[in-house]
């Protein structure tokens, strides 16, 4: 029932760790994966299983997940070996093309976790054998997973940058503001300098008109 993720319960219930203690994961990432595994977060345990694979000599690959009904969060996740499966069967376009190499080997290796009441991602089920061999690459070329492609992270992705938007608008809006008052007071400040202007205009009006009438007396 854990292992398929079109299952539409909520997926807040909690599933049995089949009797095993549970382990947290403290940052070791020298563990062997089994049932029963605690991870902080989702996050945690692809970090953990993609060390894994590294170390073994095989790729990891974020595969199905499920989100609760209540608030759409991922709540389950499988990891799966990147040789899980088979590759679809397409029409030939060309018979010139070159064969593409097999990637799929419908590989059974995999873990699934799911997130627990308490906020922890726990190990429901877990497949050690590869049907395959294991090729350990050298330290300095292992390849990384890019665990930011997957959909639900990109969802996250899209989410911050739509609130650093929001952010940047108020900004620009608080900006603006800023600039209107100051526009405001130079308008004032230019009233009044004009103002002024003209009260003095006047006032050497006044005195030349004076000046002019007791000049001629």
């Amino acid at each position: 029932m854990d292992e398929d993720p079109s299952v539409h319960h909520d997926a807040e219930m909690t599933e049995s760790s089949n009797g095993k203690e549970l382990v947290t994961n403290g940052g070791n990432l020298d563990m062997e994966p089994h049932v029963g595994m605690e991870f902080e977060s989702e996050e945690a345990a692809k970090v953990f299983y993609d060390a894994y694979a590294t170390r073994l000599g095989f790729v990891m690959r974020v595969d199905a997940f499920r989100r609760s009904m209540r608030d759409g969060k991922v709540v389950w996740r499988r990891l799966v070996c990147n040789k899980e499966g088979f590759r679809k069967c397409r029409p030939k376009r060309s018979e010139n093309r070159k064969p593409r190499a097999i990637t799929r080997e419908g590989c059974k290796a995999m873990i699934v976790v799911k997130k627990e009441k308490s906020g922890k991602w726990i190990v429901t089920r877990c497949v050690m054998e590869h049907n395959h061999p294991l090729v350990v690459a050298p330290a300095n070329s292992r390849r990384t997973v890019l665990l930011s492609q997957t959909p639900d992270d990109k969802d996250v992705k899209i989410r911050e940058l739509t609130a650093e938007l929001q952010r940047e608008r108020k900004r620009s809006a608080a900006i603006q503001e800023q600039l209107d008052m100051v526009l405001k007071d130079m308008e004032e400040h230019s009233n009044q300098l004009s103002r002024n202007i003209d009260d003095i205009v006047q006032s050497v009006k006044e005195i030349e008109s004076k000046r002019v009438i007791v000049s001629h007396h």
